[in-house]
């Protein structure tokens, strides 16, 4: 029985204590202090000033002018790693799948399409390690259109 007693009268004990900490933690937090006042401005003359004479900055990045071949290139290549593969060569072509199929009836199946895109992948991949380089990508480029380009 004592041990009950002690306990609840511990508990009790811990429970004041925190109640009365958690009191004066927020009286103190009430009293805070304003912040400083902010310092008046500074006169033009009391900027510092640095010789910088004969010293010189590190040169700007230069942007080069992609070609049109590159900039396609760099289109078809997602990962960046410099090369085509096949995957990232289909990966692009659904767009050209719908324009086939013109009256919307899905005959011409994906696996129909892929066949052609693969042939001309491979007639494209001279030295057949199945990826294309810069130079052999060049050659699926599309056929300039011989339409004006207005109507005058």
């Amino acid at each position: 029985m004592n041990r009950l007693i002690l306990g609840a009268l511990g508990a009790l004990s811990l429970a004041a204590i925190g109640l009365f900490w958690w009191q004066g933690r927020a009286e103190v937090e009430r009293g805070a202090p304003p912040p400083a006042p902010l310092a008046a401005p500074r006169a033009a003359t009391d900027i510092p000033s640095a010789d910088i004479s004969g010293l010189t900055g590190p040169a700007p990045p230069e942007a080069t002018e992609q070609t049109r071949e590159q900039q396609r290139f760099g289109r078809y290549d997602r990962d960046r790693d410099g090369r085509v593969t096949r995957n990232e060569m289909l990966s692009t072509r659904t767009e050209a799948f719908r324009k086939l199929d013109r009256d919307g009836n899905n005959l011409l199946t994906f696996e129909e399409w892929a066949v052609a895109t693969v042939t001309r992948f491979e007639g494209a991949d001279r030295d057949g390690d199945a990826v294309l380089s810069p130079a052999e990508f060049a050659t699926t480029r599309p056929k300039p259109s011989t339409k004006p380009a207005c109507r005058c």
